[in-house]
């Protein structure tokens, strides 16, 4: 065997184990902390300080724990992922930006959960959705964003965000839906607080559906429902819709 080639085949033995231990640097379940370092490895003795810095270094279809209350900035999402804050301590503030963005594929699931998401006056929209897939936003308080609190404009036909026991105020809009190039987009809004919004509170502005149920749309004098471009609002059940509704034909009865 030449020299040559014994060279060329320990290259690249380096290079495949150099990828095998990238991806098994990736974990399942990390975590981040007010005191922790982006330079750790996100583990639980070991967190994190961002959420940029632990989903790196979390797994396709894993979870990022928030271990104690602190900021942890901006992030954008490209893969199945969950960010959990059991106790609502993850908190994020976006001055002059966005304060999540989602750009998955149509098979990915994103779960936010029990975040504070903060614009100070100038973030653009709290939660941005650009891609496909499936966004669900629990347990969650947007506000003051110059745009919305959740801004859903994906570019894949079945792209939905479903918004459970959440609050979103003092914004631009509350929930702004409209598919790219007219890609049907959907929306499931269940017992979650629409407030102080200047331009509405929810609004499609093209093929879908968004259902309400269990929610209160209230204060200012924003319409509340917003449809057009085919788009349709359904509300089912116990809400409280109080000042315009803003209502067209294509909003269906509501109850």
């Amino acid at each position: 065997m030449s020299i040559a080639l014994s060279s060329w085949r320990l290259a690249i033995g380096s290079l495949l184990l150099g990828l095998a231990s990238a991806a098994s640097a990736q974990a399942t379940r990390t975590w981040v902390s007010g005191v922790g370092d982006d330079a750790n490895p996100c583990s639980r003795t070991a967190p994190c300080r961002s959420f940029a810095g632990a989903i790196s270094k979390t797994a396709a279809r894993g979870e990022i724990n928030v271990l104690d209350p602190g900021g942890f900035g901006a992030v954008t999402i490209t893969k199945s992922i969950s960010i959990i804050s059991p106790f609502g301590w993850g908190g994020i503030l976006a001055a002059g930006t966005n304060g999540i963005t989602v750009n998955v594929t149509p098979t990915d699931k994103v779960v936010l959960d029990g975040l504070d998401i903060e614009g100070a006056g100038t973030g653009i929209n709290g939660i941005r959705i650009i891609g496909g897939g499936i966004t669900v936003i629990r347990r969650s308080s947007i506000r003051n964003f110059t745009e919305d609190g959740v801004h859903l404009v994906g570019t894949v036909s079945g792209t939905r965000v479903a918004i459970i026991d959440s609050d979103i105020s003092f914004s631009g809009g509350g929930l702004f839906v409209q598919g790219v190039g007219n890609v049907v987009n959907n929306a499931i809004i269940e017992r979650t607080v629409f407030d102080q919004l200047v331009s509405y509170h929810v609004q499609i502005a093209g093929p879908g559906t968004v259902t309400i149920s269990a929610s209160q749309l209230i204060g200012g004098s924003a319409p509340k429902l917003v449809a057009s471009g085919g788009g349709a609002i359904s509300s089912f059940g116990n809400n409280v819709i109080l000042g315009t509704i803003g209502a067209t034909p294509t909003v269906l009865p509501l109850r």
